[in-house]
């Protein structure tokens, strides 16, 4: 190898070095400026999240119920115009909509960029329980009274509460095991039914009086009335489904 050749390639490894020396130094800074970038992306991203008014409430759509029953449940929200979407609270939304007495279940959720969604499920009527002041209550499947009403819905069965014990959710719900107990043949029949208390409910069937007592047992007590009724009795206790009782 000549001299010449050898000093090119001294030359050359010397120039190599030279810039993989320089890359090293660069690195730290190029990583630097990267993770500062990131970093401003970041922040940046958060800020327009929870502080901008980009992504912020503009909108509350109450969904399931309509006219002044949805004006009432958008009143619960408590939603400034202008929140970040990101920070509304949507469990504390949920549970001031549920203090609504007629509000069953209700779901809230975001829908970007700017509208709160508030989507309800309303209490329905399972039975109308005259109340010891002459007042007709709306009750639904779970025992709780929600509304008065001037006329009952129609199909809704009518029972009387006969004083204060009658109208307590453990009574209606004694109630409404009854309504759904019986089958359609004998529930054509049933008229007057009175709840005195969650232990005690009485009604007429046709021309007999039923002693149902309360919720429980309620198949057999069925059973044990459909058999009764081939007998004379005027009245058939069942509330003690063991030792039955006609007079």
């Amino acid at each position: 190898m000549s001299n010449a050749t050898a000093q090119r390639g001294v030359a050359s490894s010397a120039t190599r070095f030279r810039d993989r020396d320089a890359a090293r130094r660069r690195r730290p800074w190029l990583r630097a400026l990267v993770t500062v970038l990131v970093l401003a992306v970041v922040a940046g991203a958060v800020w327009v999240l929870g502080w901008s008014s980009a992504l912020a409430v503009r909108q509350v759509e109450v969904s399931g119920v309509r006219g002044a029953e949805r004006q009432a449940v958008a009143a619960l929200v408590e939603v400034p115009e202008g929140t970040p979407l990101v920070r509304v609270d949507t469990e504390a939304v949920e549970a001031r909509v549920r203090t609504r007495i007629t509000v069953a279940e209700v779901s809230v959720r975001r829908a970007w960029p700017s509208t709160l969604l508030v989507e309800v499920v309303p209490r329905t009527a399972a039975i109308v329980v005259r109340n010891p002041r002459g007042q007709l209550e709306v009750v639904d499947a779970t025992g709780v009274a929600f509304g008065v009403v001037t006329k009952a819905p129609k199909d809704v069965p009518v029972v009387t509460a006969t004083g204060s014990r009658g109208t307590s959710a453990e009574a209606m719900r004694t109630a409404l095991t009854v309504v759904e107990a019986l089958p359609e043949d004998l529930a054509d029949d049933v008229s007057a039914v009175e709840v005195s208390s969650a232990d005690l409910v009485t009604f007429t069937l046709g021309k007999r009086t039923i002693v149902w007592g309360g919720a429980d047992d309620a198949e057999r007590k069925v059973a044990i009335v459909q058999a009764l009724l081939e007998t004379r009795a005027e009245v058939i206790d069942v509330s003690a489904p063991d030792t039955p009782v006609t007079r």
